[in-house]
């Protein structure tokens, strides 16, 4: 019974954050990386059940998701050499076959199944799908690596208006019908933005932006869009952080208000980030 006051007093803490956002969109970026684990709880059903309950009070979720740690574990079954360049995977043909495949035949299915079994009414949907997410070829050198051109919204507002949880798988297609593997953050920033997001969340391994990427305690809980481009300019955002970072500022910059790196390991972080006053991660607005 000593938990009693306890629990009435995370609501009425919560009840201002639910007031605000009731009725708004919150894309949640949920990156493959975050699928390795929380500490004591199964990750996929943890972060299920923060996405019914935000559902459930009447925000509007829209889960994007990556599978990069899925689909290493695929290509190296068969055999297939995948490369890296500034954070993106080099795709020719073999590898987007793999792509598509982990995508939309296991992370999105499975994810689609953990919030249905929490309640929730999800919807499976790859970026392909009658040319939801358009795309042009980002390098030749990279291969059948797209970036977004635009998003069609019009099946994401009215599964949103049904009360239903779409689940995006970020594969683009173009002009010629090619599919393309896209950058999962850059896909929930333009999510987002075509949407009018209030809050745009990247769940993924680490705990927000560091000044140095070696130290823990150089955590950056707060900057504006100018201080994260100062970051890239300078190199101190690097590697696979790049199109995290490019991410946040394109968020931003299609008028996002807010968008948080918050560890995806920590149990229920999307709800307290939400709905608490103590914010974890590191939060880029404009100005």
């Amino acid at each position: 019974m000593s938990s009693a006051p306890n629990t009435a007093q995370v609501l009425v803490e919560a009840l201002p954050y639910i007031q605000r956002f009731a009725g708004q969109t919150v894309v949640v970026k949920y990156g493959g990386n975050a699928l390795s684990g929380t500490e004591h709880a199964d990750p996929l059903d943890v972060f299920a059940q923060d996405i019914v309950m935000l559902r459930a009070v009447g925000i509007r979720p829209v889960v994007v998701h990556g599978g990069g740690p899925q689909i290493n574990a695929m290509l190296d079954r068969l055999g297939v050499k995948s490369d890296f360049r500034d954070g993106r995977r080099v795709t020719d043909d073999a590898t987007m076959q793999v792509v598509r495949m982990v995508l939309t035949g296991e992370v999105n299915p499975s994810i689609v199944s953990a919030i249905t079994s929490c309640g929730g009414r999800a919807v499976g949907l790859s970026g392909a799908d009658d040319g939801m997410i358009s795309v042009v070829q980002r390098d030749p050198s990279l291969g059948f690596v797209g970036d977004v051109t635009g998003v069609r919204t019009a099946v994401l507002e009215q599964l949103l208006d049904d009360g239903c949880i779409p689940v995006i798988a970020t594969i683009g297609v173009d002009a010629a019908g090619q599919t393309y593997n896209i950058n999962a953050d850059s896909v929930a920033a333009a999510v987002a933005g075509a949407l009018g997001a209030a809050k745009l969340l990247y769940l993924t391994d680490i705990e927000g932006l560091r000044r140095d990427v070696n130290d823990a305690t150089s955590l950056i809980s707060k900057l504006s869009a100018a201080e994260l481009r100062a970051l890239l300019d300078d190199g101190t955002i690097a590697g696979g952080m790049i199109p995290k970072a490019e991410s946040c500022l394109e968020a931003v910059e299609l008028g996002v208000p807010a968008v948080h790196i918050l560890d995806g390991r920590v149990a229920h972080v999307t709800i307290i980030e939400l709905f608490t006053d103590a914010g974890i991660g590191t939060m880029v607005e404009k100005g």
